[in-house]
This record gives C-alpha cells, sequence and structure tokens, in this order.
C-alpha cells in the first residue's frame, strides 16, 4: 500500500511478527504504528464489550466508531449508551444521510427485495456512512473484532489486513468462543442482553433471526 497519508507496512512482515502475540499486544502495535490515524469500530454485538474493553485499556481515547443504521434493536441502543458510560468511549456515531422513514418511503423495504434491495440497503445505510466516518476521522486503520472461528471467510483472514486502501487489524482474530467468555467474566464484562433471549448475533432488527444451540 502506497499512501501519503499513512505509514507503509508490509503486510508478511506484520503477520509474521504478530504471529504469537497477544491481542493486547496486537492493538500496542497498531498504536505505535498508525498513532492517531487508528480507530476502532463497533456494532454494539453481542461480544462487543470485549474488544471495546480490550482496545480501549490500551487506547483510552481512541475514536469508536459505530454505525447507526436506524434499524437496530431498542436494545442495542441502550446497551450502547451503557457501555459508552461505564467504558468511557470516545463515541463517534455516524448516519446514512437519508433517514430510515425517506428511505424506505422512496425505495420500500429494501432488506425484502432480494439480493439487490439488501445490496442497496447495506450501501446506503452501512458502507456509506463507514466510508464518510474514515475519511472524516483521517483513518488509516481501524481495528475490528472479527474472529477466525466464526465464518469461513474470517477464517483465511490474518491479523492484518488492507481493506479500501486502508490497513485492518484484528487482535482477537484467533480467540475462541471460550477464550472471549473468559475475557468477559474476568472483566465482569456484558454481553448484548438479546443473547439471553437466543440471540447469537445482533445487527438490524429486520435481518436478526434467533437460533438454537450454543450461544
Amino acid at each position: 500500500m502506497n499512501s501519503s497519508t499513512g505509514p507503509t507496512i508490509a503486510l508478511d512482515t506484520a503477520n509474521n511478527a504478530l504471529n504469537t502475540a497477544e491481542p493486547a499486544q496486537i492493538v500496542q502495535w497498531a498504536l505505535e504504528s498508525f498513532g492517531e490515524g487508528l480507530v476502532v469500530t463497533t456494532s454494539f454485538g453481542v461480544q462487543s464489550s470485549v474488544m471495546l474493553h480490550l482496545v480501549t485499556s490500551v487506547v483510552p481515547k481512541i475514536p469508536v466508531i459505530f454505525i447507526d443504521t436506524g434499524f437496530h434493536f431498542p436494545e442495542t441502543y441502550q446497551f450502547a449508551d451503557r457501555l459508552t458510560t461505564r467504558l468511557n468511549l470516545n463515541l463517534k456515531v455516524y448516519q446514512a444521510e437519508l433517514s430510515p422513514a425517506r428511505m424506505v418511503a422512496m425505495h420500500g423495504r429494501l432488506w425484502e427485495q432480494g439480493v439487490k434491495g439488501l445490496n442497496s440497503y447495506n450501501r446506503i445505510r452501512k458502507v456509506e456512512p463507514m466510508q464518510h466516518a474514515l475519511r472524516n476521522l483521517a483513518a488509516t486503520a481501524w481495528l475490528a473484532g472479527l474472529r477466525q472461528e466464526q465464518t469461513k471467510h474470517r477464517a483465511t483472514l490474518k491479523h492484518v489486513e488492507i481493506q479500501d486502501s486502508r490497513y485492518k487489524i484484528h487482535p482477537i482474530l484467533r480467540w475462541t468462543h471460550q477464550q472471549v467468555d473468559a475475557y468477559l467474566n474476568q472483566h465482569n464484562l456484558p454481553y448484548h442482553p438479546l443473547r439471553q433471549e437466543g440471540f447469537a448475533s445482533v445487527g438490524d432488527w429486520h435481518s436478526t433471526k434467533k437460533v438454537t444451540g450454543e450461544m
């Protein structure tokens, strides 16, 4: 990556160096590498308190980007408010220019319109606000809480990647569900409240379903 707004990192070298590093050490490496260009993103999902606590323990005032789609559960907004207060988050909320009501009035319920509609929904409500957030905060790198065991695609990720000309860093990439649980218990951190109602993940209310099996 050749960028005039941030450092150039050799991905193979960085990933080899971080191969056996602990998550907090990876966050520290990111801070030393990117300084004020470093941000963290959160959806205030089921396990979000882990990353937020871990990252702010190393970088207390790091900008925390939350993309408010306008379609989150009430419990998500309440959870976000509690965590923001408890962890003293430097929260930066970004939304689409088009309000939820106006989007539905103009385009209908996009999430019910097949793949094309869902792609339009994600672009309007998630992708464009995220791109605006990253530009507005002059971000050159962002920390995200993806883990390899979550999906087949995430299993292929490395600690440091490039996405849309920015570095994306995954401190807890190799943590198992058991390690996440242990961290939550060690620091007395909460899961999203809807986990107790059978949600393994929590996104927008219209596309989030309860599941059976291990939470």
